[in-house]
């Protein structure tokens, strides 16, 4: 029998709580629920979960402080709820961490999609698919597709998943420019809103974990191309 992935929500609104445990326990997924964030911290990280569905704000430990604990001793997927207006708590999820964000209130249907995006990428057939022993190596960095590990300079670095696929996606067509809304699709499972900068700020978290200077500090290694997208610079070029 096959293992059903098992999703922690954390939220203390415990009537969508109900709502999405039944929603997503009829779509194949087992659910646990908590209503504090302390509660939901030591349960995070005491069991194991395929992903965490965290609210910002909880009881007793709000959702960043969850956030920052967890990132710094797993690399479990998170999606974020943030309230709807709140750009700024979306960048900060964003920028400590979090796969994706959903800005309350939402259709269950909309969270499953990002649910699915977020396995697609995490997938054993994906990386099987012509990808079991592959490595990209370019300038100072070594990527292992496989094991989802980066060495750069003989430092082993750690990007959460969507930034490694972000980055895997950049090297593939190195010297080439992803136009951003593909590079979004492809990264985070959905085009972006006319306002969504949730892209962008895992690029700059992409940037800031592998110093976005390469060769002696003078050329840029991720390039905004200004209208269009961005390429991973090709040094040799």
């Amino acid at each position: 029998m096959e293992n059903k992935q098992k999703l922690l929500i954390i939220d203390d609104d415990t009537e969508l709580c109900d709502l999405l445990r039944e929603y997503l326990t009829g779509e194949g997924y087992n659910i646990k629920s908590c209503f504090r964030g302390d509660e939901g911290l030591s349960t995070a990280l005491s069991e194991h979960f395929d992903l965490l569905i965290l609210d910002v704000m909880l009881p007793v430990i709000d959702g960043f402080e969850i956030l920052k604990q967890i990132r710094s001793k797993t690399s479990m997927a998170v999606i974020m709820l943030t309230a709807r207006g709140e750009e700024i708590d979306r960048i900060i999820g964003l920028e400590l961490g979090a796969d994706d964000y959903l800005a309350k209130p939402f259709n269950p249907r909309e969270l499953l999609a990002r649910i699915k995006a977020i396995f697609r990428r995490l997938s054993p057939e994906r990386l099987k698919n012509g990808n079991s022993n592959r490595k990209i190596l370019i300038g100072d960095l070594e990527v292992n597709v496989a094991t989802r590990s980066l060495i750069r300079n003989g430092e082993e670095l750690h990007l959460t998943e969507v930034e490694f696929h972000i980055l895997e996606i950049l090297l593939t067509s190195v010297g080439k420019v992803i136009n951003r809304q593909d590079l979004a699709l492809q990264a985070l499972g959905h085009k972006l809103a006319f306002d969504d900068r949730s892209l962008d700020v895992h690029i700059s978290n992409v940037r800031k974990k592998l110093g976005n200077k390469i060769e002696n500090g003078t050329t840029e290694r991720i390039r905004t191309i200004r209208g269009v997208g961005y390429m991973y610079v090709d040094s040799e070029a």
